[in-house]
Order: structure tokens, then C-alpha cells, then sequence
């Protein structure tokens, strides 16, 4: 009998044979990784995430853990690993180079465009070409969950954002409700050049749903969702 799936797959990425993916569920931890008959074989990177808008390209698994939010590859057997626990996270996939990226974009992250910079960093790297790239965004805490204060307002203000687009207003009147999502989206779509289709989505709120962790309901600093892309060795 198979144990039970501890993690979501987008049903758009899993046409590609070479490419694993997914968005752990509470209780999915790393030591599964080693346990799972698809994962086992790949070679875990984590990194000491710091809410920034630092990016690495690896060629080879690191000899040390690295201290930054974002992580590409073109090398076959890495998973690109992002803990998440109301953040977004987001993986990014070039079909044609075959290069994929794993980003853990909170407010921090994504106020910095942290996506801009990794965007960048592919086409720099790989020659990955945005209107090719493909998208998939994991569970996040939802905007009429997510209330920020006025110093994140003006975090967005100052890189340029549409502000209209990502924020709508809460009370007391110096709240606001902040949408991760389409901060994003605006980000990869009206600013990169990528293909509005090419970006697919759980829509999970991981403050509305038990079965995700959730830092602003649970106030737990060690339970974190795992989420993964790699590429596997497939001729």
C-alpha cells in the first residue's frame, strides 16, 4: 500500500518528464525526502533564508549552506528546497535550457523583486528567455488574511510597485491587506515580459487551511512547509 502524498504537484508542470516539483503539506519534513521513492535520489539545498533579495546559480550542491531567499540550477540531480509558512513560494521553469529556480518570496523578498533579480540571473546565466519561462506559485496566506502596517506600504511605495494593485485598505486606517500574489504576478507579467498563462497557481491559503502551516495562526517558528524543484536524470 503507498503512503499518503505529503505534498502538491501542479497538473500543467507534470507533462515534463525531467522535472520534479512540489508544495510540501504540514507534516511533508526532509527527512522525507530521503524516503520518497521519486526524491531519494537527489541532493538536497536548503539555504539559511534571510528575507532578502540574495540569488545563487549552482552548478554543482554547495559545500556549505548558503545564507540568501533564491536558487537556480541547470545541473540534474539538485532539489532547490524553500521553507515557507505563510510566504510565497514560487518556482520558476525554462523548458528549453532546462533550468529551474525555486524563490521564497514574503513581503521582504518581494518588495526587493527578488523574482526581477532571479529572472535576471537566468537570462544572464542560462539565456533563459521570460516570455518562454513557466511559473508556479505554492500556497501563501491570502490578502484578506495578510494585515501589514504603513512601513510595509512604503516598502512597496519605494520600488516602484502598483500599489493599487497589491494593497487594499483595512482598519484601523494605518493597516492595509497586502495580496503576494499578484505583487508577483505584476512583477513577472508587466515588468518581465512573462506570459500571464504561463503562471499556474494552488490558491491555497495557508492561514485558512489546517492542513499548511501558518505562522501568523500557529506562532510556531519551526514548523515550515517544504517546497522542491529539481531535475532529474531522464535521457
Amino acid at each position: 500500500m503507498e503512503r499518503e502524498i505529503k505534498y502538491l504537484t501542479l497538473s500543467q508542470l507534470q507533462s515534463l518528464p525531467w522535472l520534479a516539483h512540489g508544495f510540501g503539506l504540514a507534516g511533508f519534513g526532509p527527512e522525507h525526502l530521503q524516503t520518497n521513492s521519486l526524491l531519494s535520489s537527489f541532493t538536497p539545498v536548503e539555504m539559511n533564508q534571510l528575507h532578502s533579495d540574495r540569488v545563487f546559480f549552482l552548478d554543482r550542491a554547495p559545500k556549505r549552506k548558503l545564507s540568501g531567499d533564491g536558487l537556480i540550477t541547470t545541473a540534474i540531480g539538485l532539489l532547490l528546497i524553500i521553507k515557507t509558512a505563510d510566504c510565497l513560494p514560487v518556482l520558476i521553469i525554462d523548458e528549453v535550457n532546462r533550468v529551474v529556480a525555486a524563490v521564497h518570496c514574503g513581503w521582504r523578498s518581494t518588495s526587493q523583486r527578488i523574482l526581477e533579480k532571479t529572472v535576471s540571473m537566468m537570462q544572464e546565466k542560462a539565456g533563459s528567455q521570460p516570455e518562454a519561462l513557466k511559473v508556479g506559485l505554492g500556497p501563501c496566506i491570502e490578502s484578506t488574511c495578510y494585515e501589514v502596517g504603513l512601513e510595509v506600504y512604503e516598502n512597496f511605495q519605494r520600488s516602484g510597485f502598483d500599489l493599487q494593485k497589491i494593497f487594499s485598505p483595512a482598519r484601523p486606517r494605518d493597516k492595509f491587506l497586502l495580496d503576494l500574489r499578484k505583487a508577483n504576478r505584476w512583477l513577472l507579467v508587466e515588468n518581465l515580459g512573462l506570459r500571464e498563462e504561463n503562471i499556474y497557481d494552488l490558491n491555497l491559503c495557508t492561514f485558512c487551511q489546517p492542513h499548511l502551516y501558518s505562522y501568523r495562526r500557529d506562532k510556531q517558528k519551526d514548523n515550515r512547509l517544504i517546497n522542491f524543484v529539481g531535475l532529474k536524470n531522464i535521457i
